[in-house]
């Protein structure tokens, strides 16, 4: 008597023959499951395989308890049904900022740290890593990386462009009281 075993045939998977090392091996590349069954029956078994040969129904039809769509309604546009509405209004932004400004769902005038939230937020949410390499998720993240770089940029610009500054705040001497 073997040390190995092999089931006997595909009814009786738990009834074994024991081999020594050589004939297991031998009877393994001999074993066909399927040997004998027709396509039909193939496809019956691996059917019945992928619910553990346990019965299964269409969702919302066993009981007669009918599913009521209003639970699956997203009116905050989190599961991107819906595209991101505007925080604030984006009417008064520049004309080349408005498009950025709707991408990351944020209002002018914008602040710095309101911006790095809302990127991160947006990248940690659509990054393709988080999305299992979903295409879509990492096109929208490329648009929002585009719209960050854009609107960063214009804030750089605006700030050193404020009325009595030459250089962005964190380049300015500071003032001398007299």
């Amino acid at each position: 008597m073997g040390e190995f075993r092999a089931p006997r045939d595909r009814s009786r998977l738990r009834d074994y023959y024991h081999f020594c090392l050589t004939h297991v091996r031998a009877y393994n590349q001999a074993w066909d499951y399927y040997k004998g069954m027709s396509a039909d029956e193939i496809e019956g078994n691996l059917r019945d395989d992928s619910g553990w040969q346990r019965p299964t129904w269409p969702l919302g039809r066993l009981g007669g308890n009918k599913l009521n769509p209003e639970i699956f309604r997203d009116p905050l546009g989190l599961f991107g049904q819906v595209p991101p509405t505007p925080r604030k209004s984006a009417k008064e932004a520049p004309p080349e900022l408005r498009a950025a400004l709707d991408m990351l769902g944020l209002g002018w005038p914008l602040e710095d740290a309101v911006l790095r939230a809302r990127y991160k937020e947006l990248a940690k949410r659509y990054h393709p890593d988080a999305n299992g390499g979903d295409r879509s998720s990492e096109d929208r993240l490329k648009d929002i990386n585009r719209a960050y770089s854009l609107l960063k940029k214009r804030l750089a610009t605006l700030r050193t462009d404020e009325p009595g500054t030459g250089a962005p705040p964190s380049q300015q001497a500071p003032s001398r009281a007299a």
